[in-house]
């Protein structure tokens, strides 16, 4: 096992140890009189680093971008000088004195309460609004606004509209927007940044700004995009003086893990890293653990819990029941888990308490993801932020010490800001129309210039998306070229419908059903993004340890058939992949180019990785393993692929092009090649690719040798040529079409139910070739999924002789580094037999129904409430206060279930009623059934109704119930998608 522990000396390296009083005063005696009482009364009498310097500039009227991690007082920072300005105001003039804005629905409970009880305490009025706040607590903000309006990026849009809250809004001097990092590189912030703009206009006035955000690339562009256009800011950075402690280990797996690895049904080098995960969880009282996927998250749970159903872990995503989030999240925080499971949910300032451990699980990929993560842990002003990267090949390592050194060096990539998008425009321009009956180009342009992302807009992109919206049917707009003048159509209604429908830029992913075409029997689902990507019949994929091939997609279902040669496979979770950085993957072959050097002037690999660790934050044991496959490539005499050299070999069917340009550089050139390669040979390629390799399967119809003529004609081409090239190859695939439709639904033109499979590409191309929407999907493409900068980039090198691109001959075995990637697929994959399939997701099925949390409440005295782990229930669950056993069981949040009993002898709303009527049906079943029934209905869409059937057949905590449970499973998979 190789590990290495680096420690710097600042928050990830910024900074060095600051006392908070090392500046002239404490800040909080610049604030009022009732607030330092408060603060006396909370016994906060030394502000931390990021209040002390951020205080005086808020009073001071200026706008700040307050960077630094989480639970180092930023919310207080920025709200105890805007409250000390506050509470001087007249209470006589009325309306909304401050936006908070956050990106996330689901708001920090803790920094909520937080909040209310300085409200409380100052006699200042307190809101929420987001989406789901009810009609009676908007009307009471309309009549009586508050003076703090907490709200979402979405939300802010609808405020905007109402004729009343508009009033209210005149009012705001102070905008905080929570979360920065989550807005600036996304279409959420541009169409923030534009409200912004709007906000503006109604209040008559500049009102002072403060973001909050975490460690991030490139602060002078985000504070920019904070402000707007030709406006001050000022840039506060603050490390609070915590150090990082970073470890990497890469375990090898023993004879325990051989065993182990067998009774779980996979591979001992699983087996090891799940031990050492465990080991590392059993010491510590405090655990997140990062995934890069939701896919990878939940088969790490379900091998703890195959396990060990008792081990105090548990799991936390997006797609989980809310309950069941929330129980984690209250677990970890009361200590009755030791850890959690996660995704880039927990990321953010989700309360889960004090943690002191974070584990990344595999290569994080980006340096800003690894600051985040590992900043979750040792919260306190001096604190250490302790993060451990478990490694499962040489790749992952290497990328890992990359990674690590970068974090060190505060080389954080860049935020990329979108370029004026304009579904986005299209948007705030019927936003704008909606209020008045005509608006001007000149008017639009003089507001919007300001917005950071639309720095760069012209009159004629604002000309451009007017005419589409005159030109398509119905009508949102007529326009008057020659004037430069849109007016609002008589018939209004689809211009409003346009607007409210497309008030969140998040777009709809969906889920596609994998059915087998044999038994009919439903196998799982897919992400749209696996779908555009790899969504053919003839493809191969895994998914639940077994391959299968696509034989149709008809509507939402894909067909599949079970096939035995598992070649060329696609783990089904590749979409979800967060991608690798050039700049990172460059890096990563700068190491391979040294090691090839030294070994040629005679260096041992041992002197190589004592030279190797004197740069990078690592042990030699460590950095032995990382580079071993190098080291035998380069004494088998092969030229190894580095950052200035492609090498390209041949195995079986498929020719191996080794290059370190990072994810989305890589799947630019597999297009770009795959699509050259079909042109010139009339057969299809399919080529898979990673960070630092692409396989292009060929069968036979191209060798190695053609490729690199190929890419010898096309580095002589202009850029012109290759972005033309690139695109006429993109716009033919699924990668291009989701996109399309995605832009299109934003701009109106499909409507939301539209989807991936139910309109053909040809068509989609035949409509909006031309137009605004199809120039903003393919700047998506180009951003998001495909690096045409980086691929020119590439082209240029080669041409220049900066990079090389050489054949290596291997006779027929792949070498050593090629081995590591095709160990890679073959360690995603995970295939299983399927005489053990059976076992592993019962033993699976029971891990996760019984860790499922669920709130249950009296149907009968409905005095009795309360949030209980499936596993934790008794045989015969019964009310401690009445005795009866008829416990009602929801999977809502405790609150929510909370009015039927405080409403219990009183009226209730339609939703109220439903969920009554719930609880009453369950408790009926838990009744008769107990335990058996709770576990039932804990399945994934599981009725009551469906619950009874089972039941009926089975009510003993049997391997047959929880296969009955399954069937269900995949019952309820299918209805939803009939």
């Amino acid at each position: 096992m190789g590990r290495f522990v680096y420690i710097c000396s600042a928050y990830l390296g910024r900074g060095a140890l600051l006392d908070s009083q090392s500046e002239e005063g404490n800040a909080f005696d610049l604030l009022v009189r009732p607030i330092r009482r408060l603060l006396e009364k909370r016994d906060f009498r030394t502000p931390t680093e990021p209040q002390q310097k951020v205080i005086p500039k808020i009073l001071e009227g200026k706008n700040v971008l307050l960077i630094s991690p989480t639970a180092t007082g930023k919310t207080e920072a920025a709200m105890l000088p805007i409250l000390s300005q506050l509470i001087q105001i007249p209470r006589s003039e009325p309306g909304i004195k401050v936006l908070y804005i956050t990106p996330l629905r689901a708001l920090n409970r803790d920094m909520l309460e937080r909040l209310e009880w300085w409200c409380n305490n100052l006699d200042l009025k307190l809101a929420v609004r987001h989406g789901d706040t009810d009609v009676r607590e908007r009307t009471r903000q309309s009549r009586s606004p508050p003076d703090i309006l907490i709200t979402t990026p979405e939300t802010l849009q609808t405020l905007l509209f109402g004729w009343v809250i508009r009033r209210h809004l005149q009012s705001v001097r102070w905008v905080v927007i929570d979360e920065v990092h989550e807005l600036a590189d996304n279409k959420r912030g541009s169409q923030l940044s534009l409200a912004l703009e709007r906000l503006r206009e109604i209040a008559r006035r500049e009102f002072q700004i403060i973001g909050l955000s975490a460690t991030i690339g490139t602060p002078e562009k985000v504070a920019q995009f904070l402000v707007g256009n030709n406006r001050s800011v000022e840039i506060v950075e603050v490390p609070v003086a915590r150090r990082m402690h970073l470890e990497i280990i890469f375990p090898k797996p023993d004879a325990e893990d051989f065993t182990l690895a067998s009774s779980l049904y996979t591979h001992p080098e699983v087996a090891a890293r799940l031990r050492v995960i465990r080991e590392l969880i059993e010491k510590h009282s405090s655990v997140l653990l990062f995934t890069n996927t939701r896919t990878i998250s939940e088969v790490l749970a379900s091998r703890f819990k195959v396990w060990d159903v008792n081990f105090p872990v548990s799991i936390h995503h997006g797609s989980l029941a809310k309950s069941s989030r929330v129980a984690a999240e209250r677990g970890l925080k009361a200590g009755e888990l030791q850890g959690l499971i996660c995704t880039s949910s927990l990321e953010l300032g989700i309360d889960v308490g004090r943690i002191d451990l974070v584990i990344q699980y595999m290569s994080p990929r980006q340096v800003t993801r690894l600051i985040q993560r590992v900043g979750r842990s040792g919260h306190r002003i001096g604190g250490i932020a302790k993060g451990i990267i478990i490694t499962m090949d040489s790749d992952d390592t290497l990328e890992s010490l990359v990674i690590g050194r970068r974090a060190y060096a505060e080389d954080l990539e860049p935020v990329e800001i979108p370029e004026k998008p304009y579904d986005v425009l299209a948007n705030q321009i019927a936003a704008q129309l909606m209020k008045r009956r005509r608006i001007y180009f000149q008017e639009i342009y003089e507001t919007f210039k300001n917005a950071y992302p639309y720095r760069n807009l012209t009159l004629e992109d604002i000309q451009r998306i007017a005419e589409y919206m005159h030109n398509r049917f119905p009508r949102f707009a007529w326009v008057v070229p020659e004037e430069g003048l849109i007016v609002k159509p008589r018939r209004s209604k689809p211009l409003y419908e346009y607007f409210f429908e497309n008030l969140s830029m998040i777009p709809d992913e969906k889920h596609y059903l994998v059915i087998d075409r044999e038994s009919d029997t439903a196998i799982g689902l897919l992400d749209e993004a696996f779908v555009a990507e790899y969504g053919r019949p003839g493809v191969k994929f895994v998914i639940r340890g077994s391959p299968w091939k696509i034989m149709n997609v008809i509507a939402d279902r894909i067909y599949v058939q079970s096939v035995d040669d598992p070649a060329g496979a696609i783990p089904s979770w590749v979409g979800e992949e967060i991608p690798v950085p050039y700049e990172v993957a460059q890096e990563v072959g700068e190491i391979r180019r040294f090691i090839e050097e030294e070994m040629k002037n005679g260096s041992k690999p041992e002197e190589i990785a004592e030279k190797l660790a004197e740069k990078y934050p690592a042990d030699r044991e460590t950095i032995l393993d990382a580079i071993s496959e190098t080291v035998k490539s380069v004494k088998r005499g092969y030229l190894v692929p580095t950052d200035k050299r492609i090498t390209l070999e041949e195995w079986e069917d498929y020719v191996i092009l080794q290059a370190h340009f990072g994810s989305l550089t890589n799947r630019a050139l597999a297009q770009l090649l795959g699509h050259v390669i079909s042109e010139r040979t009339g057969y299809s390629v399919a080529a898979q690719h990673d960070p630092y390799r692409i396989f292009i399967q060929t069968m036979g119809e191209i060798k190695a040798a053609s490729l690199i003529k190929i890419m010898n004609e096309i580095k002589d081409a202009s850029p012109e040529f290759i972005e033309e090239t690139l695109t006429r190859s993109c716009v033919r695939t699924g990668i291009f079409k989701r996109r399309l439709i995605h832009v299109a639904r934003r701009f109106g033109a499909l409507k939301k139910w539209v989807d991936f499979s139910s309109v053909s590409l040809q068509s989609l191309i035949k409509s909006f070739e031309g137009t605004v929407i199809y120039q903003e999907a393919l700047k998506e493409v180009f951003t998001k999924d495909l690096n045409l900068k980086g691929l020119i980039e590439v082209f240029r090198r080669i041409r220049e002789g900066d990079v090389e691109i050489v054949q290596v001959e291997t006779d027929g075995e792949p070498s050593p580094l090629v081995r590591v990637g095709i160990e890679k697929v073959s360690m995603k994959t995970d295939l299983i037999p399927p005489e053990k399939m059976r076992r592993i997701l019962l033993e699976s099925a029971k891990a996760r129904l019984l860790d499922e949390t669920r709130v249950f409440l009296c149907t009968s005295c409905w005095d009795y409430i309360e949030s209980i782990r499936i596993g934790n229930l008794p045989l015969r669950p019964e009310c401690p206060r009445c005795g009866s056993r008829k416990l009602g069981m929801l999977g809502v949040e405790e609150k929510d279930a909370y009015v039927l009993i405080e409403k219990k002898n009183q009226k209730l709303r339609k939703s109220e009623r439903k969920l009554r009527n719930k609880a009453i049906q369950t408790a009926n079943l838990l009744s008769n059934y107990g335990k058996a029934a709770a576990i039932v209905l804990s399945g994934r869409g599981i009725k009551p109704s469906d619950a009874r059937e089972i039941l009926k057949k089975e009510s003993a905590l049997s391997d047959d119930l929880f296969d009955l449970i399954l069937e269900a499973e995949r019952n309820a998979l299918k209805r939803r998608f009939l």
